[in-house]
């Protein structure tokens, strides 16, 4: 009885330790990434677009209910895929367009919207876990 009850003991301390430090390691990872993030975009982020000229841009393309309440990376812009080519002239001042979705579709009809429109340097990262934040 001693053999079965040492393991299931052991085990149950083992996940819920790893439960615990899988919380807390996830929000200060979470925290680091945000700051790590707010510092490397400051500068684009306090400007107008109009000096962004040479910049890129990453437009998570997902409705504002998926934005909100799924997560998003803190380094993209909400424009969902319906609003798109009515703001379609509003990005002509960045070098590089990126767009994310959840499963990467909506982001490659993004893409060929933007590249049908003109744009040159266009990217469908997929997911917006995916988003190239650095």
């Amino acid at each position: 009885m001693k053999s079965i009850i040492f393991p299931l003991v052991a085990l149950t301390l083992y996940f819920s330790s790893c439960g615990a430090k899988s919380t807390e390691s996830n929000g200060n990872e979470t925290s680091v990434a945000t700051n790590e993030i707010s510092n490397q975009n400051s500068a684009q982020n306090n400007t107008s677009d109009s000096t962004k000229t040479g910049k890129t841009i990453i437009i998570d393309v997902r409705t504002v209910d998926e934005w909100n309440n799924d997560g998003h990376a803190n380094c993209t812009v909400n424009v969902p895929l319906d609003q798109l080519e009515s703001k379609l002239e509003s990005y002509r001042n960045y070098e590089k367009v990126v767009f994310v979705c959840r499963s990467g579709a909506r982001a490659g009809r993004a893409t060929e919207i933007f590249k049908s429109a003109g744009y040159k340097d266009v990217l469908n990262a997929g997911p917006w876990q995916n988003a190239p934040c650095k």
